[in-house]
């Protein structure tokens, strides 16, 4: 085989490697993901867009703003992934983002921390917050 042969071959195996890749279509994710100290940095570079819920077993308020982030990630499953830290169980995660209050919705763009939201907030301000990163 000639080195125009072998480099051809390459190629091709390449570019249908490649449109394998691009066919295959990106998981949605319907359900908030739980999110630990361990995963927190893969999940936020690996998603465009993530709003994560910080929250605690004992948080009333925690509690009343769960079914909204529930719903809102099956609403928006393809273009956001909502997730949940117990802060209680991920002390390096709430150290480094200063967390202080909960219920702490942190939004992330591309890995980069862009927004937050603190409280038990309705679910039309989360949509106006979250919509100008769409």
């Amino acid at each position: 085989m000639s080195d125009e042969d072998e480099l051809e071959a390459i190629k091709k195996r390449k570019l249908e490697e490649l449109m394998r890749k691009t066919a295959e279509p990106e998981e949605i994710i319907s359900s908030p993901i739980t999110i630990t100290d361990a995963s927190f940095e893969e999940i936020i570079k690996k998603h465009p867009l993530v709003v994560i819920d910080c929250w605690a077993a004992w948080c009333g308020p925690c509690r009343m703003i769960a079914p909204t982030i529930d719903a809102m990630a099956r609403d928006y499953a393809g273009k956001i992934v909502f997730g949940k830290l117990n802060v209680d169980e991920n002390p390096n995660t709430s150290r480094k983002y200063r967390i202080m209050s909960i219920p702490l919705l942190l939004i992330f763009k591309n890995g980069v921390h862009v927004d937050q939201i603190i409280g038990a907030v309705p679910r039309e301000m989360i949509e106006q917050k979250i919509r100008r990163y769409l």
